[in-house]
């Protein structure tokens, strides 16, 4: 009988320390959980930040970049103009390829409206297109951008303002 005793203790710890690493193994379980929930948050707002400038922050073709740049500050505070849009057409279609110069001023268009002030758009672009042109072409998207302003359309309060920000973030030298 006292073997009977003996082999049900061993059988009744064995169960009891089974049943303790089930429940440690399920709590462990539950701490990654929570800790992959609190990974996942902090990546979700890493992303929902970036994309509160999405418009801006997907844009990888200094093309595109300038075209987005020109249109934010010509209907910063106003309405695209017809004048304006085709100002901006005429000059973007000097430099892009034709078969995506419509797709590149819609985009354009989207990105400006989708930000509602112009120094955001250039705080972004600016500096990325300050790395990838020549000191030239930077002079011709200043040249660009005041056309596209000067053309049919209501006068832009702020335009002396955002073309020295522009020149200061290209590295131009500013009067």
């Amino acid at each position: 009988m006292h073997i009977l005793i003996a082999i049900f203790g061993v059988l009744a710890a064995g169960a009891f320390w089974w049943y303790r690493l089930k429940v440690m193994n399920d709590a462990a379980g539950e701490i990654v959980d929570t800790v992959g929930r609190v990974r996942g948050s902090i990546r979700r707002k890493k992303i929902r930040r970036q994309n509160e400038l999405s418009p801006l922050t997907a844009i990888d073709d200094p093309v595109v970049a300038a075209a987005t740049l020109i249109t934010a500050i010509v209907v910063d505070d106003v309405a695209l103009s017809p004048g304006r849009e085709s100002a901006i057409r005429k000059d973007i279609a000097t430099i892009a390829d034709p078969a995506k110069l419509d797709e590149t001023l819609i985009y354009a268009k989207w990105a400006a409206m989708q930000i509602d002030d112009a120094a955001v758009v250039i705080d972004n672009l600016a500096p990325f297109l300050s790395r990838r042109l020549s000191s030239d072409e930077k002079e011709d998207l200043v040249s660009m951008i005041r056309r596209a302003a000067l053309s049919e359309g209501p006068p832009l309060a702020a335009l002396e303002q955002r073309m020295r920000r522009v020149r200061q973030k290209l590295g131009l030298q500013t009067n």
